[in-house]
């Protein structure tokens, strides 16, 4: 396998990841944003754009396509994996597994499809140097930051290729991961969003975003244009919905969810990326005080599908749920796919205990730190599905500064098309919404 792994790198040799090829048919910025605005709801888009607008690592954040589109003019190592499709630094989290530990992973598979593995590591690398930019760090750090994100993701091919096969199938992206990888500096960090995470429950949603009624009916407060309420038929819609997501669990989790009783459903907004979506939240009651919400997420094509040459997949719910259940080492354990009105959804819990490290706020060492355990975690996930022998064997240390230099460079594209999205907005040609810092 090791030997099948260096062969690949006659095709395209760890050089040869350097250079930034950019699409010959790349669309303008303007363009680009416009057409991803199709099917979304139109009254959002110029919200979607003020969001983008906010920074190079936003504009970033909601152009996977633009960059897939790139990425698809330069080499291919010749080994595919399942995608996370968009493995931008703020695409890794920290969730609650069902036996209440707190591990991180990428937690966003809105674009996840077979790819070329290499694809969603320069998107890593490129994103630490975005966040780091806009968090003040020096370009020689951002760069360190962007070479250590491949000598860690090669680092932990190299353990990976070496375990037993069950052991490294069941690896998680918990605190000791840091300990392997050196990243000493962000276990503070990890350790204060954990925290955090462990009270962000279904329960303290309801306490924060719905009350009780006379009825004692409990239901949503609006926040517009955040959190809106939606029509009778469209609650209906979703609500009936709900028994074909509860057919895509595992049996004895359609024994839970069948408890609850639906007591609500609203509109909310999320992301960068999928702003103009549809995103319903769905508030269950089950025993006495007991709460739950689940979020209903409309799920599009792929934005890398058209670059990779993949045909629509017969339910991009589905796709999305098979991706995450692959790469994961824990879903949700809820995680499911429906269809509302024709339109494909994944559905979830709304807060599974979540958190974050705000990349963008990191200082020098703690962005270094936070780049090795997203690249370490990269890695364990691209092993679910390709050998981490063959993917050790093509990987090689000149790899990190190649991919590192790509990364910088891609930087200076994504500063420069978010200087393009500014201008578009101030000639007319695209609206924004910016929204009222908190």
């Amino acid at each position: 396998m090791f030997a099948q792994g260096r062969a690949l790198r006659e095709r395209a040799d760890h050089k040869a990841h350097r250079d930034v090829t950019l699409a010959a048919d790349r669309p303008e910025v303007a363009d680009y944003v416009t057409a991803t605005n199709a099917g979304r709801l139109p009254d959002l888009a110029p919200l979607r754009v003020g969001r983008m607008l906010a920074s190079p690592f936003a504009f970033f954040r909601g152009s996977a396509g633009l960059m897939a589109g790139d990425l698809a003019a330069g080499p291919r190592s010749g080994l595919d994996a399942q995608l996370c499709g968009d493995a931008h630094a703020a695409n890794f989290g920290l969730y609650g597994t069902p036996e209440g530990q707190i591990i991180m992973d990428i937690n966003d598979f809105d674009e996840t499809v077979p790819g070329p593995w290499e694809w969603d590591l320069k998107r890593l690398a490129t994103s630490i140097v975005l966040a780091g930019r806009e968090g003040g760090v020096s370009e020689k750090s951002c760069r360190e930051a962007a070479e250590d994100v491949v000598r860690s993701y090669r680092k932990t091919l190299d353990h990976l290729a070496a375990l037993p096969f069950l052991e490294s199938w069941t690896a998680l992206g918990d605190e000791s991961v840091l300990a392997k990888v050196a990243a000493d500096a962000l276990i503070d960090d990890f350790a204060k969003a954990a925290k955090k995470a462990r009270k962000n429950t279904s329960a303290r949603v309801v306490a924060k975003w719905a009350q009780r009624g006379p009825d004692e009916q409990t239901r949503f407060v609006t926040d517009p244009p955040v959190l809106t309420r939606v029509t009778e038929r469209v609650a209906d819609a979703v609500v009936a919905a709900l028994p074909a997501y509860v057919d895509t669990l595992r049996e004895s989790r359609r024994n839970l969810i069948m408890r609850y009783a639906v007591s609500d459903v609203a509109f909310r907004v999320v992301g960068t990326g999928s702003v103009g979506l549809r995103n319903y939240l769905v508030l269950l009651c089950g025993n006495a005080d007991d709460v739950l919400v689940l979020q209903v997420k409309e799920a599009q094509p792929s934005a890398l599908a058209v670059h990779l040459g993949v045909p629509a997949a017969k339910h991009e719910g589905k796709r999305v749920v098979h991706g995450a259940r692959l790469v994961q080492a824990e879903s949700d354990m809820l995680l499911g796919w429906t269809t509302v009105e024709g339109r494909h959804y994944i559905v979830r819990q709304f807060r599974n205990r979540k958190g974050e490290i705000d990349p963008t706020t990191l200082e020098r060492d703690h962005l270094d730190d936070y780049g090795r355990f997203a690249g370490a975690l990269l890695a364990r996930a691209h092993t679910r599905s390709v050998d981490p022998r063959l993917l050790s064997g093509y990987c090689g240390e000149p790899l990190d500064s190649a991919i590192g230099e790509h990364a910088m460079d891609y930087a200076d594209q994504t500063e420069a098309d978010h200087a393009a999205l500014t201008a578009a907005v101030r000639a007319g040609r695209l609206t924004a919404t910016i929204e009222d810092p908190e």
